[in-house]
Order: C-alpha cells, then sequence, then structure tokens
C-alpha cells in the first residue's frame, strides 16, 4: 500500500474512536448506556441490523467464495424474509412491550431464573466465540496483506472496537454501524466500477456474465434435497429459516438492535429493511467475486493468492516448472475466454470450459505443493483472493477505501457483539444474581468494564481461532449449536401452554446434545442443526412437562406474547 491508502486507513480508524467517544452522551444510565432510552428511528436501526450480521468475513470470504464458486452461496439467504415477517408479527411486539433488556429475561417470567440463566450463559458461550472468529477473520488476511504480525492486527481491530463501544454504549455502536455501512456501500460501487474498467475493451459486463456462466458461477438455485450439500434451495428456505428464526428472534445481539427502536412499528419496519435489503447487498458482493473471476480470465493471477504461503513454495524445486505449466494453461484459457465472448457459440464454450479444467487441475497441483511443503492438510487461500485483488490491482487511494472497507465490516459486527455480550452479563447475571440493588450508575459502570473484559477475551480467541481451519464454517458452527435449541425454548415459552420450567431447562440441554450427536455422528451439513436442536429441544421439553402435572409456570399471565 502507497501513502495515500495508509492515510485514508489511519484517518478512518481515528474518525471512528473519536465519533464513538463522541457519541457517548445520554449514557449514564442504565436504559440509556444498553438501549439508548429507546430513541433511535428505524432507518438507523435497521442498517445496524444489518451491520451486526455482516463481518468482514462476509466481504472478505464471500467474495473468495463467489470466485472459485460461484452465487450459490445466495441461496443461503432465501428463507431471511419469512422469518423477519414471523418475528415482525410475535417476537418484536412482545418484546418491546415486555420493557426487557434481554431477551432471556422473558423466561424467568415464564419458567424460572435457573431456565434464564441457562440460556443467556449459552448466547455468551456461542456468541464470545464467535466474535473472536470474527476479529481472527480479516487480521489473518489484512496481516498479511498489510505486512504486519498477526496478533497486532487482531488486538488493533478488537481494542479499538472495544473502546468506543465501552465508553458509549449502543448509541454509539448503531449511529457508527450507519455511518460503517454507508462506506461499506460506497466501497463496494466504486469496486465493481474500477473491475469492470479493468476488463479488455473488447469484453463488456454481459460477455463477462457469459464466460462466468459458461462455467455455471451464475447459478443461484439447486433444488437438489441433499443434508449432506451445504448451500442448496432446501437448505436456505428450510434450515436457514430456522437458523434465523433464532438469531434474529433469540440472540441478543440482535434482539437488543430492535429494542432500540422508538416503537414497535419502528423496530418491525427496522427488521423487515434489513430483511429485503440483505439478499440485493449479498448479490452484490458475490458479483464482485464474480467480476474478480473474470478479470483473472485476462490477466495472470497468482498462482497461490496467500503471499506468504507462495512464498515458501518458492524455495521448492517443483515450483519453476509448475509456474510455468501455470502461465501456460492461463495464457490458453485466456484465449479461449476472448474466443468464446466474441463468438458465443456451442463450440468456443466446450473450448473455454476445457481450458478452464486445465487450468483448475494446475491450482489443485500447486495447493498440494503447498499442502506437502507446510504439512497444512486444510490449506485454501479462497479468504486472500479479494484482499490480494485490491491491493494489486486497485488505483492509490482506492486500495486505502477497500481495506477502511473491511475494517468497517468487521469493527460494525464487534461492537454490536461486545454490547449485547456486555449487556447479558450486566443484566442476566450481575444485577439478576449478584448485585440487585445497585443504583443504574453502578450498573452503567460494570457494563462498560464487561465490556472491556470481553474484548480481551475475544482477542485472546482470535489468535487461537486461527488454527481451527475455515473461519467461515467456524463462525457459523459456533452458532448453529446453540442457535435451534434456543430457539427451541422461545417455541415452549410462546407456543406450548403445557411446558414448564423442568422442560425448558433439560430440553435445551438435551437440544444441544442432539445438535452434538448430530455433527459427530452424521454427515448433515451445519445449517440442519438449526433444525435438529429446535425440534428436539421443543419434543424432549414438553414430554419432561408432562412428568411433573400442573405444575404453575412463573408469571404466566404476564407473559403470554402481545400481538
Amino acid at each position: 500500500m502507497r501513502y495515500l491508502d495508509w492515510l485514508v486507513v489511519v484517518a478512518y480508524l481515528a474518525y471512528v474512536i473519536w465519533d464513538g467517544i463522541r457519541l457517548s452522551k445520554n449514557t449514564g444510565d442504565v436504559e440509556g448506556f444498553f438501549l439508548a432510552n429507546r430513541s433511535l428511528p428505524w432507518w438507523a436501526v435497521g442498517l445496524s441490523v444489518m451491520a451486526t450480521q455482516m463481518s468482514a468475513i462476509t466481504l472478505v470470504g464471500t467474495t473468495g467464495q463467489a470466485y472459485s464458486d460461484g452465487m450459490r452461496f445466495l441461496q443461503f439467504y432465501y428463507g431471511m424474509p419469512l422469518a423477519m415477517v414471523i418475528l415482525c408479527v410475535t417476537l418484536v411486539p412482545f418484546f418491546y412491550r415486555a420493557k426487557v433488556f434481554t431477551a432471556y429475561e422473558y423466561l424467568e417470567k415464564r419458567f424460572d431464573a435457573k431456565t434464564r440463566s441457562l440460556t443467556s450463559f449459552c448466547f455468551l458461550l456461542s456468541r464470545g466465540l464467535s466474535v473472536g472468529v470474527i476479529i481472527a477473520a480479516p487480521s489473518v488476511v489484512l496481516s498479511i496483506i498489510l505486512g504486519w504480525s498477526e496478533v497486532a492486527t487482531i488486538f488493533l481491530i478488537g481494542m479499538s472496537t472495544t473502546f468506543y463501544t465501552m465508553l458509549g454504549g449502543v448509541q454509539a455502536v448503531t449511529w457508527t454501524d450507519v455511518k460503517q455501512m454507508v462506506l461499506i456501500f460506497f466501497g463496494l460501487f466504486v469496486c465493481i466500477f474500477v473491475i469492470v474498467g479493468q476488463f479488455p475493451g473488447s469484453v463488456s459486463v454481459t460477455d463477462g456474465l457469459h464466460i462466468a456462466g459458461a462455467l455455471g458461477k451464475l447459478e443461484t438455485v439447486d433444488f437438489s434435497f441433499d443434508l449432506s450439500e451445504r448451500f442448496t434451495f432446501w437448505s436456505g428456505t428450510i434450515a436457514a429459516l430456522f437458523l434465523f428464526l433464532s438469531y434474529f428472534g433469540c440472540d441478543q445481539s440482535q434482539v437488543q438492535r430492535f429494542l432500540t427502536a422508538k416503537s414497535v412499528g419502528e423496530g418491525r419496519t427496522s427488521l423487515l429493511m434489513s430483511a429485503f435489503l440483505k439478499i440485493p447487498m449479498q448479490f452484490m458482493i458475490l458479483l464482485i467475486g464474480i467480476f474478480v473471476f473474470v478479470f483473472y480470465q485476462f490477466v495472470t493471477p497468482p498462482m497461490i493468492f496467500n503471499p506468504v504461503e507462495s512464498q515458501k513454495i518458492e524455495q521448492t524445486a517443483e515450483f519453476a516448472p509448475l509456474q510455468q505449466k501455470f502461465n501456460n494453461v492461463h495464457s490458453a484459457r485466456s484465449e479461449a475466454a476472448l474466443a468464446y465472448a466474441e463468438n458465443k457459440d456451442d463450440a468456443t464454450k466446450q473450448k473455454y470450459q476445457e481450458a478452464h479444467k486445465e487450468f483448475a487441475k494446475v491450482r489443485e497441483e500447486a495447493a498440494d505443493l503447498v499442502k506437502t511443503t507446510t504439512g497444512n492438510s486444510k490449506f485454501t487461500d479462497v479468504n486472500y483472493v479479494f484482499p490480494s485483488f485490491v491491493v494489486a490491482n486497485m488505483p492509490m487511494g482506492i486500495v486505502g477505501l477497500i481495506i477502511a472497507a473491511i475494517f468497517a465490516a468487521a469493527m460494525s459486527s464487534i461492537s454490536s457483539e461486545l454490547n449485547a455480550l456486555a449487556t447479558a452479563t450486566t443484566i442476566d447475571f450481575y444485577r439478576r444474581h449478584f448485585n440487585p440493588n445497585a443504583d443504574t450508575a453502578h450498573f452503567v459502570r460494570f457494563g462498560r468494564v464487561a465490556t472491556f473484559v470481553w474484548g480481551v477475551f475475544a482477542c485472546i480467541v482470535a489468535t487461537y481461532a486461527t488454527n481451527l481451519g475455515s473461519l467461515i464454517v467456524v463462525v457459523n458452527m459456533f452458532g448453529s449449536f446453540f442457535y435451534g435449541s434456543l430457539l427451541g425454548v422461545f417455541v415452549l415459552a410462546i407456543a406450548v401452554k403445557r411446558a414448564n420450567a423442568r422442560g425448558a431447562f433439560f430440553g435445551l440441554m438435551f437440544g444441544v446434545a442432539s445438535v452434538w450427536v448430530a455433527s459427530n455422528f452424521t454427515d448433515i451439513e451445519f445449517l440442519w442443526f438449526n433444525v435438529v436442536g429446535c425440534l428436539v429441544t421443543v419434543i424432549a421439553g414438553y414430554l419432561i412437562s408432562l412428568t411433573v402435572p400442573n405444575e404453575p409456570t412463573a408469571n404466566t399471565e404476564n407473559a403470554a406474547p402481545a400481538a
């Protein structure tokens, strides 16, 4: 990166911290610090909902995934609009009118304190680990691209975000999320414009899409019903529906977002805004990956996108002949791609497909060489495709803008998660079990300390998370181990009148155990864990409740959901 790029990145980081401190007013009491006095407009809440879900993994990992696998990942989000509509009708008005700080407070009213504490603990465990992975994902890539140490990058991203979150509470988080989403959208549009502008003069956007389509990279629907297949129409509409219902309806990091809205109606609108903007935004991010793929049909890509791993194999005897072979197959593929773009007939399409297969084989040989040389059997450089492209091919200044957008995506998600972790720690544990009679200023001080502790914890987890394999899979696995089971507890609480505290508590334990069994002894993909966890929790919880006839539930009259 050049001086102007560094200036853009440093200026962005300095502005975010300054802005977070500036927004720390009106956070002296519990309602102000944790819920912004329920005063935020729907559009700000909606952008914060999107920012919370969108981490740097989305920008870095999804573009790389589109480069290698095409648009199939879009199917993951097909169940999201339906999930948001269901939540707008049920949980949003219910939580808002219940005047709770956390989603788990209600469970004590409906069941008991033990169930509330267990569900909140499951949230803290899964989300605390996930924040570490969210920090690790961009840090691993940016440390290599920027030439920084991995630990330094982790603590720069993690602790700078912790600092403004600790001072400003949810108000600073939300308004910073809004500005970060604006930067991200602007960066995405600039990125598309610059990439397309670097296509060969004879290749239009339409030609580029034909080239990608010839290899099946534009397919967005797969109707095959296979539980071991990660992204299909059915996993996206059924399994992901359970995931989104749980994530947006039972996860404190999301519930806290719409609890800050001015009214029930604005809370609903914020979720609907997120639901119907998320798929177009995800489409745009995947499209960038497709355009990067098209760009590299005509410009020689790195044989290995991870520069550190590439340097390791450069010292081997196999590297030079393999690099020459790689250059040759790329030239053949480039000529075939140009011929297909010009003619668009079956003959040139077949030649291009065959040329790409030869190119892919050499890429596999290079990956195998890395695995053999380094001993890393899980090697993949998919997460390095987009950052490597940006640094090598974007104009000066634009590189800094895109790197700042990656930082923005990381920080917007991290800040929301840290604030939710601090809220659950303070409200569900410290105030409930240890110091219920303290004044509001004391709880705010404790909340700030909790934010700092969780920030340090997440950074420490991030230093180890890099050795756990694919970070995208890891972060989803952490969530899917608990999400479905948590959803099952809320289904028991709201929809099953016969359910009682014992059923909810042990039903949740059975649900989590069932997901562990499914992950270790079956081949089903992680999205379906959410279905398994929810169904087992509801069934086990209901059956266990039947073993305690006529057990009264706590505050049942006040626990019915408001329509």
